[in-house]
């Protein structure tokens, strides 16, 4: 299903390491507003390993994922893709929101969140 579960784990754990170093400017500017408990109090990680997977931003205390959009995502294959990966960590029991790019904001991170925590209680 992911093109990434053929690499081996110590090869993801580099991919995700290499994702943190050169973010996209929408990547940067949500971080700039979720770290240091920015949102909410809660503490996020950044292109993080989750079952295989590397995710955009990931909460452990609420098990919220946090994925960002933009256009590529817009093309059906990428869709049905990134359907079946959502519904494989919500099935592990995370909440994964889906942001899309043109979206970020600290308003609507906030109310995603809020929501978020919401579904996990």
């Amino acid at each position: 299903m992911d093109p990434l579960r053929r690499l081996g784990a110590a090869e993801r754990f580099a991919r995700a390491r290499e994702l943190r170093h050169s973010p996209t400017p929408v990547e940067r500017h949500a971080w700039t507003l979720l770290r240091n408990r920015g949102i909410l109090g809660l503490k996020f990680r950044r292109q993080h390993v989750l079952h295989g997977f590397i995710v955009d931003f990931y909460c452990a205390s609420e098990r919220i994922v946090i994925e960002l959009d933009g256009a590529v995502h817009d093309a059906q294959p990428q869709r049905d893709y990134d359907r079946a990966r959502s519904d494989f960590l919500e099935a592990a029991g995370y909440h994964v929101i889906r942001v899309r790019n043109r979206n970020v904001s600290r308003e609507e991170l906030e109310a995603a969140l809020r929501a978020g925590i919401g579904a996990n209680r």
